[in-house]
This record gives structure tokens, C-alpha cells and sequence, in this order.
């Protein structure tokens, strides 16, 4: 979440006069995120969070999120509710953006998880996977594999800037990942941005999963390997570590409602590597880039060379573990 558009009043207003949700009592811009502009919003009806879609966001993506949302909503997942219009709409304009509206939902995110938090996450995680086989959305990873040589291609030239070693970390990790990516591993629909400030708790359970707008068709143990290098690393960049007990406890919990095959097992650490360029790659596109007179938290590229570092040094499987 971010803000990249800024409404005024009269604008949030009369785009609330297409929903009946009656009166706006306030509004505030959220500024974590990245991707879209993001309002809090609460009327006489409730709260609500308002999504104006920025950047990266393909219009023609917009049914898939909400329709997924909407699925695993109706299946009782702790994911919010895509509000329709007056008009019977799920998707409206505000500024010249696609905007939609959802429910906002009580709990918070946690900045650092601990092992109990890792299960209950690796639970929800596996929940998603499963409710999700009988949707009939689809969506390709538009930041798969197949597009990280590209982003790279676009900041190569500066990547020294940032780091002076990051073109050859980079260079050398891409290599191996393009050579030993798996091709015939479970699949079907993952969340792909499952950070700690996308999973709200009320107590020691998850209460919500928010920011679907990454969600896509990928290897479901490509969500288990972003999971590991968002939730299970800790300290600063400087010295950062794996806690192996978050993440067998994270692999517990998903395992306890979805069974982990052997193939799996043995595409974890490429996967893994995988998911730290991934986000290596499209935080140093975002730094390089920053929108002039945005309100956005920028998130630091650094913070992946170390994760790199640590899944390259992994033998397989167990040691995620033990």
C-alpha cells in the first residue's frame, strides 16, 4: 500500500455517492506498500480500505483479483470483502485510476513473527492453496523467472550505486536459478507477496490476509520459498540470520493441511534463491525509480544479498529445517 494519487475530499465523497455506504466520516492515505494508492476509509457503514491501481497493475488483471478475493471470501478464508457499486460494479474510477473497494479487517500486522505466528501462517498459507483449486480465474506470474533477466536488464547499469558488488551477485545468482528451475512441481493459484505486514492476528491467530494484487498461477512451493525468505530471516541486514525454528514451524503448519511431495522438497533452495532475486531485483527497480512526491515507505534491495548468500550456501532441504 501507498499513495501515489492524492484525493481531495470532494473527490473521496462523490466517488463514495456510487457505493451505499453511506456518509464519509474520514479518510487517511497509507503509506506502507509499494504497488497502489491506498485510502483508509470510514463511512456510517464501517471501514473500508479504498485501492486506486497504480504501476504495475494491468487493468485487464482487475477481475482476477477481486473475483479471487471474492472466492476465498465466500469460502470463509480471513480475506477482505470486495465491496460491489450501486451500479452493480466491482471496479470504478476515481482520477483517471481503476479503483475498487474493499472491507478492511480487524487485527494486526505483526513486524516480527515468532515460531507459533510461522504455523498459523503456514496453515493459512496451505488453506489458500487448497480453496483455490476449484477457481476458475487465471493469471500468469507476470514476475516469474521469465521476467527477472528482464528487470535486471533495466537496472543493470546503475545496480552500483546501491552496491558495488551487486551486478556480479546478481549476474552469478540469475545463471544458476535460469539453469536449475524446476518445471514439474505441484502448481496452481499462490498469494506471492506473503510478508508480515500482508497477515493481521487477533491473539495468536490469523485474523486476515490482505494484498492479493501479486497473486498468480506458480508452484505452490515457490509461496512456501517467499514465505521462508519474508517471515523467517531476523535482525538487521548487517547480520542477518535464518531462525530454521520459524521455518520448520511454518512448513509444519503448512504441512498439517497439505502434504509437501518429494520434488518439492528437492527444488526448495533454487526456489528459494529464486525468491530472494525476485525481490532483490524488483526492490532495486523500485529504488532506482521512486515517483517524485510520492508517500511511500521504499524497502531496502540490501536486505536480500544476505538471503542470497544463505540459500547458496544450503544443501538441501533438511537444512531449512534443522
Amino acid at each position: 500500500m501507498a499513495v501515489y494519487t492524492k484525493l481531495t475530499e470532494e473527490e473521496i465523497k462523490s466517488f463514495f455517492s456510487k457505493y451505499d455506504l453511506g456518509n464519509l466520516l474520514n479518510y487517511k492515505g497509507i503509506k506502507e506498500g509499494i504497488e497502489n494508492t491506498n485510502y483508509f476509509i470510514q463511512t456510517e457503514k464501517g471501514k473500508f480500505i479504498l485501492t486506486l491501481y497504480e504501476k504495475r497493475v494491468n487493468e485487464k488483471d482487475l477481475p482476477f483479483f477481486i473475483g479471487l478475493m471474492k472466492n476465498l471470501f465466500d469460502n470463509k478464508f480471513p480475506c477482505p470483502e470486495p465491496i460491489i457499486n450501486i451500479n452493480g460494479n466491482y471496479i470504478s474510477e476515481v482520477a483517471s485510476k481503476k479503483a475498487a473497494v474493499i472491507s478492511f479487517l480487524d487485527g494486526k500486522a505483526k513486524k516480527n513473527l515468532n515460531p507459533t505466528d510461522c504455523y498459523e501462517v503456514g496453515i493459512s498459507t496451505a488453506k489458500l492453496h487448497l480453496i483455490t483449486k476449484n477457481f476458475a480465474g487465471k493469471r500468469e506470474n507476470k514476475l516469474s523467472i521469465k521476467s527477472w533477466r528482464e528487470i535486471y536488464n533495466k537496472v543493470k547499469k546503475d545496480c552500483s550505486k546501491i552496491h558495488p558488488k551487486l551486478t556480479n551477485v546478481i549476474e552469478t545468482n540469475l545463471e544458476e536459478i535460469e539453469k536449475n528451475w524446476p518445471k514439474s512441481i505441484p502448481a496452481g493459484i499462490i498469494h506471492a507477496d506473503l510478508f508480515a505486514d500482508n497477515i493481521f492476528f487477533s491473539g495468536n491467530k490469523v485474523s486476515g490476509i490482505i494484498d492479493y494484487y501479486f497473486s498468480c498461477h506458480d508452484f505452490y512451493a515457490f509461496e512456501i520459498a517467499i514465505c521462508l525468505n519474508a517471515l523467517c530471516f531476523e535482525g538487521k541486514k548487517e547480520n542477518l540470520s535464518f531462525n530454521v525454528t520459524k521455518a520448520k514451524k511454518f512448513i509444519d503448519g503448512y504441512s498439517s493441511v497439505r502434504k509437501i511431495d518429494e520434488k518439492e522438497k528437492e527444488s526448495l533452495k533454487i526456489l528459494c534463491q529464486g525468491a530472494a532475486i525476485r525481490f532483490l531485483l524488483t526492490r532495486v527497480f523500485d529504488y532506482l525509480n521512486l515517483i517524485d512526491g510520492a508517500i511511500v515507505e521504499i524497502k531496502d534491495p540490501l536486505e536480500y544479498l544476505k538471503r542470497l548468500e544463505f540459500h547458496n550456501n544450503i544443501k538441501n532441504y533438511e537444512d531449512y529445517i534443522i
